[in-house]
């Protein structure tokens, strides 16, 4: 079962907590065993709605058409500080120039004393939009970069978006429609980072922090503004999938109201949750498979730990003396893992010696855990499902509630 986040976390201890989304700091739930961290405060704070301004004050609304105002643009081309990304084609010799068609804002965390930039540094909502579909598009499925370095790129560019939108006056829709685009980019750029890029370029905790205040300022946004938010079930249960068996992230959705809890897309969250936590192997998995991908980048970092606790469950029911086998294809249905060969490599890790190429053997006192669980490349309950579709294409979504199948009997 995961720890949930003490002090400073979502959620307080003690009568009549208030929400979630007005709380600050924001603590990251622990992910598949790694410790938990206190993040820093969302950095695109001011927090999200603005606070009312002052009398005769008004936040500015953004002016800036290009994804990267032209001043940065300069400045970063003098300083040679543009990311190959954003070169034009035929300008990376000794200097590089900026193509205004792929430059996009990077991160420049607000401090005391900072001057507050001028419309015409901010981007507004329909440019912030356009930003966040052209990470989407032409950025998150390049070809020639690896995953790790397009995982870094993106999420700094996605953190600027937050960040120019936090200083200008949008409107709540306006703002929730360019926060779930952000979001739903940066979960599916962590999800295929997968295991093998720990040591890269991209920080997997501040990934998680960065995720986290993306769904801090997404669900602010819910609650202080008056919508309407046709996809807010839908990020309302991606927000308890990333944070699957928190009892904390639970019972913030459980004070959503009646009608919102109702939607397709929150009770099967809730069906997976309660799965998760009661161990029931069968129907976690059955439920994982019809997820659709968004929720399934969501719940990726969770299926290592699910599929760890499963197994060692069969080792405690099966391991005798002289041992018992059980076929790899039965493993391989049950966990959704995507063939025999990671069935193989998922028991040799946790110790379980193998009969022949087809049956694994449960010995008594030979089942261990040593350090994380392995992720698994997660083909089956991930990568296959994006069907056809480009990202871009589920990230602008209109609604996916329908596609998402409800709970059916609790086997």
């Amino acid at each position: 079962m995961l720890r949930p986040g003490r002090g400073g976390g979502p959620v307080g201890v003690g009568p009549a907590p208030p929400p979630l989304s007005l709380r600050r700091p924001w603590r990251a739930f622990p992910q598949d065993g790694a410790s938990g961290r206190t993040c820093p405060r969302d950095a695109e704070r001011p927090s999200f709605p603005p606070s009312p301004p002052m009398s005769g004050y008004g936040l500015p609304v953004g002016t800036c058409v290009d994804m990267c105002p032209a001043a940065e643009r300069a400045q970063r081309e003098k300083e040679r500080r543009l990311h190959r990304f954003e070169v034009a084609p035929g300008c990376r010799g000794h200097r590089p120039r900026a193509d205004p068609q792929r430059a996009v804002k990077e991160y420049s965390r607000p401090a005391a004393g900072k001057i507050r930039p001028p419309p015409s540094q901010l981007r507004p909502p329909s440019v912030l939009l356009a930003t966040v579909r052209y990470l989407a598009s032409e950025v998150v499925e390049r070809t020639d970069a690896s995953r790790a370095e397009v995982a870094s790129f993106v999420a700094d560019r996605l953190r600027a978006v937050r960040l120019d939108l936090a200083l200008q006056g949008a409107g709540d829709v306006e703002a929730a429609l360019v926060l779930e685009a952000a979001l739903a980019v940066l979960l599916a750029v962590v999800a295929r980072l997968g295991p093998s890029t720990a040591h890269g370029p991209a920080d997997p905790m501040l990934l998680q922090a960065q995720v986290q205040e993306g769904f801090g300022s997404l669900r602010r946004c819910y609650a202080l503004g008056a919508g309407p938010y046709p996809r807010q079930a839908t990020f309302q249960g991606l927000f308890l999938l990333y944070n699957l068996g928190s009892v904390e992230a639970l019972h913030e959705i459980l004070q959503l109201p009646t009608a919102l809890r109702s939607r397709p897309a929150l009770r099967t969250a809730l069906a997976v949750d309660s799965a998760f936590r009661e161990g029931n192997t069968a129907r976690l998995f059955r439920l994982l498979r019809t997820l659709p991908y968004l929720q399934s980048c969501a719940v990726q970092c969770h299926v290592g730990r699910a599929r760890r606790g499963a197994l060692a469950r069969l080792a405690r029911a099966l391991s005798t003396p002289k041992g018992q086998t059980l076929p790899l294809g039965f493993m391989v249905h049950l966990l959704a893992l995507d063939g025999p060969k990671e069935a193989r490599d998922l028991c040799q890790a946790h110790g379980l010696p193998l009969d022949g190429q087809e049956r694994v053997v449960f010995l008594r006192g030979h089942y261990t855990e040593e350090g994380l669980p392995p992720a698994g490349t997660c083909q089956a309950l991930v990568g296959n499902k994006l069907g056809g579709r480009t990202l871009e294409e589920v990230v602008m979504a209109e609604e996916e509630d329908e596609a998402v199948e409800r709970p059916k009997s609790a086997a």
